[in-house]
């Protein structure tokens, strides 16, 4: 599958919760700050930034699938930091890296056997993987309004025989993913955040119910974001379930 691009400056104005998020997980990794790491999935760089200031001696190699967020990272991050264009799957660096951070990321991606397979060649042994990303459960009410959405007549035949392609996996599943690739001292749990996303329609439109929009024609996104709108509470509030990820290589 070709991973969807994104509307990045709207990401960007409104993506502070997650950018939040992303910046606990980093305080999980200690730093001496000569290290290499990789910023799998740094959407526009807010992050990767933060990450940045902890590597005064290090480098910084950020890395994501959408052409938009790679553009806007680029404007965001000085020029001295590596930012590729990559899918993690088939992603190859000439030296294997100190460690992997991810927020927000993993769950776009199907097939992790396949994730953490590679994430893990890329480590050196002993090389620590931190990351978080949508667990089971996660923003279960507007899935299910965007499903019962495109459901609708106007919509339906955009979405005929589509299931979604996310994956919100569970830290039992997880934790067997991960060893099977040969990471060690595993540990997966879920934590709970809930967001007001001060701008419903923004938010949704460029975040939650983006893989929505992404098969339909652009002048369907507003009415179909509508759609859903009316179908959750009001004030909206978006229920994160997080997938938190610590492993060595």
């Amino acid at each position: 599958m070709t991973p969807r691009d994104w509307d990045a400056a709207t990401y960007e104005r409104l993506a502070a919760p997650l950018t939040a998020m992303g910046t606990e997980v980093l305080d999980r990794l200690v730093l001496r700050g000569d290290e290499t790491v990789l910023d799998a999935g740094c959407g526009t760089g807010n992050v990767t930034r933060v990450l940045l200031e902890r590597l005064p001696r290090g480098r910084v190699i950020a890395v994501d699938a959408a052409p938009s967020m790679v553009r806007e990272a680029r404007e965001l991050l000085p020029a001295a930091v590596d930012v590729r264009q990559a899918d993690l799957l088939e992603l190859r660096l000439d030296e294997p890296v100190d460690a992997v951070l991810s927020t927000a990321t993993f769950h776009w991606i199907g097939d992790h056997e396949r994730l953490f397979a590679n994430l893990h060649a890329l480590l050196k042994p002993g090389g620590r993987l931190v990351a978080q990303c949508g667990g089971h459960g996660n923003v279960a009410e507007v899935k299910q309004a965007g499903f019962d959405a495109a459901a609708e007549p106007r919509f339906a035949a955009y979405f005929d025989g589509w299931g979604g392609d996310w994956q919100f996996a569970t830290p039992q599943d997880t934790e067997h993913r991960l060893l099977a690739a040969g990471f060690h001292d595993v540990w997966c749990w879920l934590t709970r955040v809930e967001v007001d996303p001060g701008d419903p329609a923004g938010y949704l439109g460029s975040i939650c119910l983006g893989s929505f929009l992404a098969r339909l024609p652009d002048e369907l996104h507003d009415p179909f974001v509508g759609a859903a709108l009316e179908r959750l509470r009001d004030p909206l509030r978006i229920h994160y379930v997080r997938l938190n990820i610590l492993a060595r290589a």
